[in-house]
C-alpha cells in the first residue's frame, strides 16, 4: 500500500491534491499536514513513500523543512508541488533534496506523471524547467538577480513581501533579529532596493511572493 504525505498550509490545496494521489495506486494512503513541524511528527511515525511538499508554508519555509527531511531520512521521496517561480526555487528545491520539482499551475495529468515517474525512482522537472536549468549551466553565470541570493535571503525576502516584521521572521526562521536584519540588508544590496514597498514589488514581480 502506498502511502503519500501532503504537506501545504492551504487546505482546499491539500484536499485536491489528495484526492488526485488517491486514485494513483489501489489502496492509497493520504496524510496532509499544514506545517513543517507537523510533517517532521508525521514522518517520525509513519511510513511514508512519497511527501508532496509546497515551498510557501507559513512560519518554517519548504525549503528548510525540505533541507531537514533528507538531513533525517536519506532516501525519502519528496516532490516538491509549488506556486512560486520555477527559474528562482527549482534549483534550490533540488540541491536541499528534492527528487521532482512542479509547479501548481501545471495540469492535473502532469502531477500524476511526475508523482509516478519519481515513485518509479526517476527525478522530474517540466520540459520548460530542464531547458532553463541546461541553459544557465552553459552559459555558467546567474540569469537574474534572484540567482545572486542565497536561499536565506530569498527566504528572507518572501517574508518581507508577506508583511512580516523582523521579528516574525526571526521567529519563524529561527534566527535573531540581528541575523534577520543582515540578511535583509544584503538582499536589498544585491538588488539596489531600499525599502520594503521596493522589496514586495519586486518579490511579486519575480513570484517570490505567494
Amino acid at each position: 500500500m502506498t502511502a503519500f504525505l501532503v504537506v501545504d498550509d492551504h487546505e482546499l490545496m491539500r484536499k485536491g491534491v489528495g484526492q488526485l494521489l488517491l486514485g494513483l495506486r489501489p489502496g492509497a494512503t493520504v496524510f496532509e499536514v499544514g506545517k513543517a513541524d507537523d510533517a517532521l511528527a508525521a514522518l517520525h511515525t509513519q511510513r511514508i513513500d512519497l511527501v508532496v511538499l509546497d515551498l510557501g508554508l507559513q512560519g518554517r519555509s519548504g525549503i528548510d523543512l525540505l533541507a531537514e527531511v533528507h538531513r533525517q531520512w536519506p532516501t525519502q521521496l519528496v516532490l516538491v508541488l509549488s506556486g512560486f517561480a520555477e527559474s528562482s526555487w527549482a534549483r534550490r528545491a533540488l540541491a536541499a533534496g528534492a527528487r521532482g520539482f512542479i509547479s501548481k499551475t501545471s495540469a492535473a495529468e502532469e502531477l500524476r506523471g511526475a508523482v509516478l515517474h519519481v515513485l518509479d525512482g526517476g527525478r522530474y522537472v517540466s520540459a520548460s524547467l530542464a531547458q532553463g536549468l541546461a541553459a544557465d549551466l552553459a552559459a555558467g553565470v546567474a540569469r537574474t538577480p534572484l540567482e545572486l541570493l542565497s536561499t536565506r535571503e530569498l527566504e528572507v525576502l518572501r517574508q518581507v513581501a508577506r508583511g512580516s516584521s523582523l521579528k516574525e521572521i526571526a521567529s519563524n526562521l529561527h534566527l535573531s533579529e540581528k541575523t534577520v536584519g543582515t540578511y535583509r540588508a544584503r538582499l536589498a544590496t544585491k538588488l539596489s532596493l531600499s525599502t520594503n514597498v521596493e522589496l514586495t514589488r519586486f518579490a511579486l514581480e519575480h513570484g517570490i511572493a505567494d
